[in-house]
């Protein structure tokens, strides 16, 4: 997976790799070549007191030592920008992927786990291809060059590295087997310390008003405890490599003074000769050690590889069929395009819309969240839709946007197939305002126009207004430009509400849904804000989803959902003399004299 990941996203930066590994090359050939320089220098000017000899090859040393410097920088920079290009990459995948993923692959990896992939799992990626280019480079190139080079000065000493090198093999290899399972339940310990942390940033008033600060600290501190021990552990495995690879280096600097010496008292070994071995063990050595660091970094790398590559793997439920026509071609083609008074109305999804038999089952499931609708919702007219808490209010609601696909039976709108249009151009024509009340940061401006980017402030304040959210817009400090904190929490629930009413109005879209949006605001407003909408959505497609009897009473038609099912359709005065279900709602809501 690693591979395939790193090597997808290098592609598009040949040059510059190209241009990294020749610069890498120049400086390990740079490196190699200074001990047999310095050989030179004791052998042939110091022993021989040949200052001339000195000067020339010191000056030759000095000249090698600076272009490898200067290659070193200009290879390590450049890598630096590749590998910050691929994480900068794999993070817009990553993003791209989750913003086409339907609600239940957003369900089915968590939205921690998303965030930990798009984060810290690019970044165990990215940092593995600046080590690369830094070390795993350099690392054969400088140990097979030490290697040739060492045999070059003396054969028989060279026999110590068939000893150092297997138990330095040995030693890394045993640790670094330790390592991959450790990284593995690593990474799946952050995702949940960042699901628990989240819990408790967005309920935090939950939990003060239930005094659960206690239980919810407990909770924190055994998910951290979890991560704290698992990186304790592979801490330690991390802190015992490097004194094993030092203790074995150190032995083989032992090895090789103690042999070396007894050689150059026998004169078979030259006092320079012995300063370039020492050299060409260690680089030998430290190749081995960048090798096995690299290796240690890998394990991680390749979990978070694996883990960033499933969520670009995975196929969204919800796609645009290979045939999907444009909304608004299909819609003039079938003279269904919006006219009338009411202009500014967005070309897109228009008429009639139209449950036939639809049924929705989650995978898995023992039970259908909806289970043979049957209705239409004309332009023009309000139709509500009341019932218990889970009764399946919601889950219609988001099959008409396809948040969620039909598992049976069709939607139509304006007789065409709602998956005969592609995804963009049917919820282009959509306008939704949701069960919950979401602001991003920016302005209130920048929020209205999520719907319409080309948007005028003169239409912004018109959508205002019909929400009736300009009286405390235009209180704020800059109005329009004044600021809004992620997820609205510096606005009121109730103003939440309108803005993203407003929102949704600024689209101009022929059909509306709001999702229980009136929840938060008092009746006088619930009533201004109902009655300014009649006007603006009179040619469009209304669906109202509400808990309050009050909000969805004067619809033109009301469907009342007991378990996935409709128990009853017509008007609020039909429905409280033949539905049982609507009727109990309405008498534990109001008395008998504002029911009828």
């Amino acid at each position: 997976m690693l591979i395939r990941l790193v090597r997808r996203h290098l592609a598009r930066h040949r040059a510059a790799v190209t241009a990294i590994v020749a610069l890498q090359l120049l400086q390990t050939l740079a490196t190699l070549y200074l001990p047999t320089l310095n050989a030179d220098i004791i052998d042939d000017g110091v022993v021989k007191a040949d200052l001339g000899v000195i000067w020339s090859l010191g000056g030759l040393m000095l000249v090698m030592t600076v272009g490898q410097i200067l290659c070193n920088i200009a290879a390590i920079a450049l890598a630096s920008r590749v590998a910050m290009s691929v994480g900068r990459q794999a993070r817009a995948e990553v993003f791209g992927s989750v913003q086409r993923f339907s609600s239940r692959e957003v369900t089915r990896f968590g939205a921690p786990s998303l965030i930990t992939r798009s984060t810290n799992d690019v970044q165990q990626v990215q940092m593995i291809v600046l080590m690369s280019f830094t070390m795993l480079v350099t690392a054969p190139i400088m140990g097979i060059g030490g290697v040739v080079l060492a045999l070059a000065q003396d054969v028989a000493l060279s026999g110590l590295l068939l000893v150092v090198l297997p138990v330095l093999l040995v030693v890394i290899g045993l640790i670094v087997r330790r390592l991959v399972p450790l990284f593995r339940r690593g990474q799946t310990q952050l995702d949940r310390v960042n699901g628990v942390l989240r819990e408790q940033i967005m309920g935090l008033s939950v939990i003060r008003a239930f005094v659960r600060e206690r239980q919810e600290e407990n909770r924190f501190d055994a998910a951290n405890r979890d991560l704290t021990g698992t990186q304790l552990a592979s801490g330690y495995l991390l802190a015992l490599m490097f004194p094993s690879i030092m203790l074995v280096v150190n032995v083989a600097t032992v090895g090789v003074l103690w042999f070396g010496a007894m050689r150059i008292d026998a004169g078979q070994m030259q006092i320079g000769a012995l300063t370039a071995f020492l050299a060409y063990i260690m680089q030998i050595l430290m190749a081995v050690m960048f090798a096995m660091f690299l290796f240690m970094m890998l394990p991680r790398a390749s979990v978070s590889a694996e883990r960033i590559q499933e969520v670009l793997d995975a196929e969204p439920s919800v796609v645009s069929a290979p045939d999907a026509v444009d909304a608004s071609v299909l819609m003039k083609e079938s003279g269904g395009e919006s006219t009338g008074e009411n202009d500014g109305r967005r070309a897109g999804v228009t008429g009639a819309l139209r449950f036939d038999h639809v049924g929705f089952r989650y995978p898995g499931a023992q039970r259908t969240v909806l289970e043979d609708i049957s209705f239409t919702a004309e332009p023009g007219r309000t139709t509500a839709i009341i019932g218990s808490t889970g009764a399946g209010k919601t889950t219609l609601l988001n099959l008409i946007p396809r948040l969620l696909d039909a598992t049976d039976g069709t939607i139509t709108i304006g007789g065409h197939p709602i998956t005969a249009l592609t995804l963009e151009s049917l919820r282009a024509g959509i306008g939704l305002v949701p069960q919950r009340a979401h602001l991003f940061s920016g302005t209130v401006a920048t929020n209205l126009r999520i719907a319409d980017p080309d948007a005028t402030d003169e239409q912004l304040w018109a959508a205002l207004r019909v929400a009736q959210a300009a009286d405390f817009v235009t209180a704020l400090p800059d109005g329009l430009a004044s600021a809004v904190e992620a997820g609205g929490t510096n606005f009121s629930g109730g103003q939440r509400q309108r803005l993203c009413i407003a929102r949704a109005l600024v689209r101009r879209p022929g059909i509306y849904l709001f999702d229980d949006s009136f929840s938060a605001l008092d009746y006088a407003t619930d009533a201004r804000v109902r009655s300014a909408l009649v006007p603006w959505t009179r040619d469009a497609v209304v669906l109202v989803v509400a808990q309050r009897v009050s909000t969805i009473r004067h619809a033109d038609t009301i469907l009342v959902l007991d378990e996935g099912a409709v128990v009853g359709s017509g008007t609020h005065e039909e429905l409280l003399a033949d539905c049982a279900t609507y009727r109990e709602i309405v008498e534990s809501q109001l008395s008998a004299e504002e029911a009828a």
